[in-house]
């Protein structure tokens, strides 16, 4: 295995050659495909290999650390701490403030995150699996501002990656899973909180869970997954009972499949989160 540096403040560097450590397998998710473990200093800790591999500092500071092995880069992302954010902030990028800030949490699964990714311009392209890239989750607003932050859990590239697996397996063509709304920060969930709009305590707050559809032509939109000859909710039911299909197969990945039918300004996709319970609305 051959370890390298590129952490979000400082130039890439090599480190010496390593042999391959099996660690890393038991890393790689129940689809085989995850790239990158996401590290809370506490998080961090519980790694030796971490330590080994980068030194003391990617045990605190922020940035991507890369090991390579035979399937290529595997990619260790250390967080800025959940502390770092002041005043809605962390720098100049604007977050706002978690439900649980403002009030208790109803459940450990609304707890404020541990941290924060931290994506820079040059970082942004890092492949977290076989399909999926940091940028893919970012909040869709302050488009000139860097670095910017994400909270994202494994699980739910995870159960990403199984999906896209699972349609092949039905004899769906899936080319890729569009990402249409990944993380939104508490200040750009704000904007669409009320009737008919997002929740005030949506997951997507809490990085485990994203809006998607199958796009596998050069449109950005659902295509015509169960070969009807039109693109609309019967389509994103494909793709949720594919999502209900890995639930089936890993428990663990339970949580929300929601369908959404089409508007004027997108087409359709499907709610999937690793919320920990499970959850169906739309037409299932």
């Amino acid at each position: 295995m051959t370890a390298v540096r590129a952490a979000s403040r400082v130039p890439t560097r090599s480190a010496t050659a390593l042999p391959r450590i099996p660690l890393l397998d038991s890393l790689k998710g129940r689809s085989r495909k995850l790239r990158a473990r996401f590290l809370s200093p506490t998080r961090a800790a519980g790694i030796p290999l971490l330590r080994e591999l980068f030194g003391d500092s990617a045990m605190s500071r922020a940035g991507v650390y890369a090991a390579n092995d035979a399937d290529g880069a595997f990619h260790f992302i250390t967080m800025r701490p959940f502390a770092d954010k002041v005043k809605g902030r962390i720098d100049g990028y604007r977050i706002g403030f978690f439900p649980s800030e403002q009030r208790a949490a109803r459940s450990t699964a609304y707890r404020n995150p541990d941290g924060f990714l931290e994506v820079t311009a040059l970082n942004q392209d890092t492949p977290i699996s076989e399909h999926f890239r940091l940028r893919d989750f970012l909040t869709h607003d302050q488009a000139t501002v860097w670095p910017k932050y994400l909270v994202l859990r494994e699980p739910l590239v995870d159960k990403l990656e199984l999906v896209l697996s699972e349609l092949r397996r039905m004899g769906i063509p899936a080319n890729r899973l569009r990402v249409m709304s990944g993380f939104r920060t508490p200040q750009y969930n704000q904007q669409g909180v009320g009737a008919g709009g997002r929740v005030q305590d949506s997951r997507h707050q809490y990085g485990d869970a994203a809006d998607v559809y199958v796009a596998n032509g050069d449109r950005d939109w659902m295509s015509d997954l169960n070969r009807d000859g039109r693109i609309d909710a019967r389509d994103a039911k494909v793709l949720a009972q594919a999502a209900e299909n890995v639930e089936r197969d890993h428990p663990d990945l339970i949580g929300g499949v929601g369908i959404y039918r089409a508007t004027s300004a997108h087409g359709p996709f499907v709610h999937i989160d690793v919320r920990g319970t499970r959850a169906r609305w739309g037409a299932m």
